[in-house]
């Protein structure tokens, strides 16, 4: 097994970040049964530390579904489909490239809900939806989808932010993000990573570095809880909530669906809005 925090290995380049801005030593706890088995004290811990797992929410049928719709868009089967974003480091190779090896070199493909039904199938899951109406006691609305691929080896790191510094909405929202595993998503594929509780601990800066992130210095990294999941597992997390994941420095893909709700009865702010929040401008600080 490969060291996720060097990426000791023949093939892999060096991470970009300092080595111990993602710890490997806590793992998140889950519920299984699917959706259905998720009682009204697993809604209070969501709201109580920002996030939630259910380790089996997806059937293997589902995952299969999902796979074979993300591969038909990938390979562009459906010629109305263009939103697709490479890795930076392959994106100039991809016309020379395999449909194989075109696949490994795609980092996010999104807005793909209104062209491949097997994918709004996992959107619109009747029982994840339920979920989403007792966390935001209202009815939940989707407003982005995005299916996340960190490539074998090229797989590069989200670094740590909230994702309401992303989203015109009022401060008060509770933006719940959902990610579906699609592959098992390990230490060493880059699975996800969270701080418990910081939902609670308000909006933070962010700043335009390795991307639109919070300052490196700014994470409290001893709370640092990983989150593996194997296919067909789900989290949920508030929007406020720290979170990121390292790169991928295995052999292994990891595939995954990302999808935002919000209450569909909230409002909208302006960027300028938001930026008075989450950017830097005006508050004399830096990273």
């Amino acid at each position: 097994m490969n060291n996720p925090t060097t990426g000791e290995h023949s093939n892999i380049a060096a991470i970009p970040y300092p080595p111990d801005l993602y710890r490997f030593d806590t793992t998140a706890e889950g519920i299984s049964g699917s959706f259905a088995a998720v009682t009204e004290a697993d809604i209070e811990y969501f709201h109580q530390y920002g996030y939630l797992v259910i380790n089996d929410a997806f059937s293997a049928t589902e995952v299969s579904d999902a796979l074979a719709g993300m591969t038909h868009l990938m390979d562009g089967k459906c010629p109305d489909f263009r939103a697709i974003q490479f890795e930076p480091s392959l994106a100039k190779a991809k016309d020379e490239m395999t449909d194989e090896e075109r696949r490994d070199a795609i980092r996010k493909i999104f807005k793909y809900v209104s062209h491949e039904p097997r994918l709004n199938a996992i959107a619109t899951h009747p029982g994840l939806l339920d979920v989403l109406a007792r966390i935001m006691a209202d009815t939940p609305q989707l407003f982005q989808d995005m299916a996340l691929v960190k490539p074998p080896r090229h797989g590069s790191e989200k670094p740590w932010h909230q994702d309401c510094a992303y989203f015109n909405v009022p401060q008060e929202t509770t933006v719940v993000g959902v990610w579906v595993a699609l592959d098992e998503a390990t230490p060493e594929n880059g699975c996800m990573h969270v701080i418990p509780g910081s939902h609670d601990e308000g909006p933070m800066i962010h700043f335009n570095r390795r991307d639109w992130q919070i300052c490196d210095t700014d994470v409290p990294v001893g709370r640092d809880t990983m989150v593996p999941l194997k296919p067909g597992g789900c989290l949920f997390w508030h929007g406020l909530t720290h979170h990121g994941s390292p790169a991928n420095q295995s052999e292994q893909r990891r595939r995954a669906l990302q999808l935002h709700y919000k209450p569909a009865s909230s409002g909208e702010v302006t960027t300028q809005e938001r930026m008075a929040v989450y950017g830097s401008e005006g508050k004399d600080v830096d990273c």
